[in-house]
């Protein structure tokens, strides 16, 4: 039985397939149309996931769309009149959307999947946090959890609780809006200058270079968190009822002025304001995953929702030992949603049973297209572009451990907001320098942002301070005290560029500004081509550890396919690119026309 799950309409839409049960294919649009964030019915996706299933047009057995739009449109109409007349703005930009697209999704998939040759069949229509409950309880390693969904808002909720068992997922207490962890998390995004539904990370990367100096004003004016985990927002200091911004005037006075303007310098108020929102965010999460535990009994917790991709607050969650265990939906975010919802109908509306061995069923998240040899080969000699076929990770070890940054593209392409091996950035994390020209020559980006490392899963111990696999870059941890190189000088009275650049351990162009990274475990099983080059960058080095970062620059999404892998490795200072089996010298390949012009739109301070 194949079903086929759809998120679109509001940001990074996406299609999966499953088949009896089992996670055939999951990629997101932007990936093929190369827009980022693409809202549109994910017309490449579905093709592609149709594909991958080897699924002909009358082979469906359900199409299952990820939230309840109606529901949506009434909420969004209950909230204009409960604000009339101060909410004409937002109303008058949101309503022509609905009226010409949104409303009419039934319809919309049937059509848009009817000019994809697709007989359709029934439809399905979970609600929104249903479907991340689904995306995080039913992959998971566990018989039984408890599921903590939050992000900014569904249709109503923005939080739940749920417990799942076996085959059944209930959800069993609900926050509805305008009460969200995510819109908070959002609006102090904003308000720091970076943006919403994509600026998340920076804040949450800016945070430790921050004070919580602004805490107690957030718990005293913003938000008041009950033991229960049960919040309210205080709406006199948000925008995103009545306004096209997320913040109100008097929440510009109560922070000391007005937002910064994107692109400007980082002061110290943006420093301090991201980590006192992290704090009160970890506050919150902690609350909420304690009632989780009362309420559920369970000893196991499944995440999912934008706000489970704050990984800092993953990490903090997991050292606090609330849960024997935590795992954590890589696709955490909307695009999950396509993952969830067919899941939930296969498992709990048809009442098929799960198989449970103690593993996830994600396969590492390898879930998108893959690039036969021969394809790729065709590619290159069509365009006369100089490689030589390699494929033994030793000498590619090499080339790292002589400073030279590496683009790997490998593989299915993964699936969520991580490159993990696959689709990845690489680079010796050994090296002082490494950190600020991979962000202002590679990515360019801002300098301050840190990077994550890739490590053996049987060396994560050894580096750092976790006892458990990190195999979806979800989890912050500190390094381990015998690799660090503290600094006792006042580093606030520095520019946040020589801070950045400071040493902070043996591997310092992973460890952040307090001693942490955002991890990524690499097992031999899940991915034996990626741990085999860090195995070999090991015996090279004595490290059994790479930087990984996503491939692409900013502004763009990750590369799908080697024609988006070549076009980025040429417009950037990469060195060499790995095709699959093949490799590419950047000093020996043709001219590329519009480097400079690719560069210009960068500009970085």
């Amino acid at each position: 039985m194949k079903i086929l799950g759809i998120s679109c309409y509001y940001h990074d839409s996406a299609a999966c397939l499953i088949d009896s049960g089992t996670i055939v294919a999951a990629a997101q649009e932007e990936r093929f149309t190369r827009k980022k964030h693409d809202a549109g019915f994910p017309n490449n996706a579905v093709r592609y996931c149709l594909a991958e299933g080897k699924v002909g047009g009358d082979e469906l057995d359900g199409v299952v769309f990820y939230d309840k739009p109606l529901l949506k449109l009434h909420r969004i109409l209950e909230t204009f009149f409960s604000v009339a007349p101060k909410g004409i703005r937002p109303y008058l930009h949101a309503l022509p959307i609905w009226l010409r697209e949104k409303i009419w999704t039934h319809p919309q998939i049937e059509d848009s999947l009817a000019k994809l040759g697709v007989k359709v069949p029934k439809i399905y229509f979970p609600e929104h946090h249903e479907s991340h409950a689904a995306s995080a309880f039913f992959p998971s390693p566990y018989e039984e959890a408890a599921v903590l969904t939050m992000d900014g808002v569904g249709e109503w909720t923005t939080t739940s609780i749920a417990v799942g068992e076996g085959h059944d997922l209930r959800i069993l207490k609900e926050m509805r809006f305008p009460d969200s962890l995510g819109l908070l998390y959002s609006a102090m995004t904003y308000f720091c200058g970076f943006r919403v539904n994509s600026g998340e990370y920076k804040l949450m990367g800016l945070a430790p270079y921050g004070e919580p100096k602004y805490a107690d004003l957030i718990r005293e004016n913003l938000i008041d968190i009950k033991d229960d985990g049960s919040f309210r927002l205080n709406m006199d200091y948000f925008g995103y009822l009545d306004d096209m911004v997320m913040t109100s005037k008097k929440f510009n006075t109560l922070f000391g002025g007005p937002p910064r303007p994107m692109e400007s310098p980082i002061t110290t108020r943006e420093m301090d304001l991201a980590r006192s929102i992290q704090v009160v965010t970890e506050e919150a999460v902690l609350a909420l995953a304690r009632h989780a535990r009362e309420l559920t009994g369970k000893k196991n917790l499944c995440l999912a929702g934008g706000v489970a991709l704050n990984c800092v607050a993953n990490g903090v969650l997991l050292r606090e030992g609330i849960f024997d265990e935590i795992w954590i939906q890589p696709a955490a975010g909307d695009a999950g949603g396509a993952l969830g919802g067919p899941l939930m109908v296969w498992h709990k509306v048809m009442g098929n049973k799960r198989t449970v061995n103690g593993k996830d069923t994600m396969g590492g998240t390898y879930l998108g297209p893959s690039f036969t040899r021969d394809e790729t080969k065709a590619f290159l000699d069509a365009h006369g572009y100089v490689y030589s076929e390699q494929t033994d990770p030793a000498h590619l070890a090499s080339i790292l451990a002589n400073e030279q940054v590496v683009g790997m593209f490998h593989g299915r392409m993964e699936f969520g907001p991580r490159a993990l091996g696959n689709r990845s950035i690489i680079g010796d994390p050994r090296s002082p320098k490494m950190q600020s020209v991979m962000n202002l020559k590679i990515k360019y980006r801002e300098s301050f942002r840190p990077f994550a490392p890739s490590c053996l899963e049987e060396r994560i111990s050894d580096l750092f301070e976790i006892d458990r696999p990190s195999p979806y870059m979800l989890l912050v941890a500190d390094v381990c005290e015998k690799h660090l190189k503290r600094d006792d000088q006042n580093v606030r009275d520095l520019d946040i560029h020589e801070w950045v650049n400071i040493p902070r351990s043996t591997i310092p162009a992973i460890t952040h500004v307090d001693y942490s990274a955002r991890i990524q475990s690499v097992n031999a099983e899940t991915n034996p081509h990626y741990h085999a080059l860090i195995k070999a960058f090991e015996e090279e080095t004595g490290y059994g550890i790479i930087i990984n970062t996503s491939f692409n620059v900013r502004g763009e999404p990750i590369v799908c396919t080697p024609e988006d892998a070549y076009r980025c490795f040429m417009r950037t200072e990469m060195d060499y690119l790995v095709l699959d089996s093949f490799l590419l010298k950047k000093s020996e390949q043709p001219d590329w026309q519009d480097k400079g012009k690719w560069q210009e739109e960068f500009k970085l301070d």
